[in-house]
């Protein structure tokens, strides 16, 4: 199928985009704030369209008319190309609730359902609760990005507590993909029920074991587990790689690779020989710990969809580890003269229904390579 994403380079955009990449055999034609020109040609001959694109922060008059032009753009689109057409919305539980950012989306989601109804295509709006995630922006996606960026910082935030609905953006993302084959017209994808005090409860633990030795913190569930996601992808690149503090005596040396105060994982070495590579992939959720016992080596990653590789030398002789953040592509190549002894640690067994292991080279084709 040929999808057209808009907003493809926001928040939502770029974690439906990795979803799509590693779980979906679909084409997808990325509209952004820069490229939105080219909007009409894209949805000209495209199967479906997610749109995603949208105003979360301006004055009222803005979110009431800014969400709607956007979403007249891609109706208009739909229009033109004079054929039945799927969209699906990214819309927001907020939708209809008379403030001004809830008009405009519900005035967006009526837009879009007269021009699939007009071309004889369909729309599926889809009610999304408050969102979270890896890379989110501090003061603007959600509060968590705002309290992650506080507990680094060390600051102490005040916090009016209450009762709130989470969902990690995968969620949010795989429920948009599900919307392309489902029949119904309006869905509500549930999320976690938590509070405000509680996010800042976990993100302040999270902080306090992590940071001082690489600790990994009991991770009692699923929003927890991708909480501490959230949190180690803003803690990246600048505090890797982690040292270690080997202990030595008359009998060799020891030191401590993986300290994992919750329970489950897996472990296993890798004896590479020079000049090989290994991984070239990324991971939506698992945590994965690289941690170079005896050589030489550089480790490169990625982050999806974007051009940039960061370089981690690595050896034996200072052991350090590298937790590889999610929706990063990342490998390790001997760069020694003798056998690289690695050791991985994952923070589930690997599954060969669902390895969370997807292919993807670090270095773009045609980049240089070392």
């Amino acid at each position: 199928m040929k999808l057209v994403v808009t907003g493809a380079a926001g928040f939502l955009g770029w974690h439906l985009r990795c979803r799509l990449h590693a779980t979906t055999e679909h084409s997808v034609v990325a509209i952004s704030r820069d490229s939105w020109g080219e909007l009409a040609a894209a949805v000209a001959d495209c199967d479906a369209v997610i749109h995603l694109a949208g105003i979360n922060r301006a004055d009222d008059d803005e979110l009431r008319a800014g969400n709607a032009a956007l979403a007249q753009d891609v109706a208009d689109a739909m229009v033109a190309a004079g054929r039945p057409i799927r969209v699906v919305y990214a819309n927001s539980i907020q939708a209809g609730n008379d403030s001004p950012y809830g008009d405009g989306k519900q005035h967006a989601a009526e837009i879009l359902s007269a021009a699939a109804a007009a071309t004889g295509g369909s729309a599926v709006d889809v009610r999304l609760p408050n969102l979270f995630g890896e890379h989110g922006r501090p003061g603007y996606n959600s509060f968590v990005a705002t309290f992650v960026a506080a507990a680094i910082a060390g600051d102490n935030p005040d916090i009016a507590d209450r009762e709130i609905t989470l969902q990690h953006v995968q969620n949010a993302a795989q429920a948009l993909i599900e919307a392309l084959d489902t029949d119904e017209s309006v869905v509500s994808p549930a999320g976690t029920a938590t509070s405000v005090l509680a996010v800042w409860s976990h993100l302040q633990r999270f902080h306090a074991t992590y940071v001082p030795s690489g600790d990994l913190p009991e991770l009692a569930d699923d929003l927890e587990l991708d909480l501490f996601n959230t949190y180690r992808a803003a803690l990246f690149p600048a505090h890797y790689p982690i040292a270690f503090t080997p202990r030595s005596d008359q009998r060799g040396r020891l030191v401590e690779t993986v300290r994992n105060h919750g329970s489950g994982g897996q472990t296993f070495v890798s004896m590479t020989v020079p000049g090989v590579t290994r991984g070239e992939h990324y991971h939506l959720r698992k945590i994965e710990r690289f941690v170079v016992l005896e050589g030489e080596a550089v480790i490169e990653l990625r982050k999806m969809f974007t051009d940039e590789v960061l370089s981690f030398p690595v050896g034996g002789e200072a052991p350090a580890a590298i937790d590889m953040p999610t929706m990063w592509s990342h490998n390790i190549t001997n760069t020694g003269d003798s056998i690289l002894t690695t050791l991985f640690w994952t923070d589930s067994l690997f599954d060969p229904d669902h390895p969370d292991t997807i292919p993807e080279p670090v270095r773009p084709v045609g980049q240089e390579q070392r």
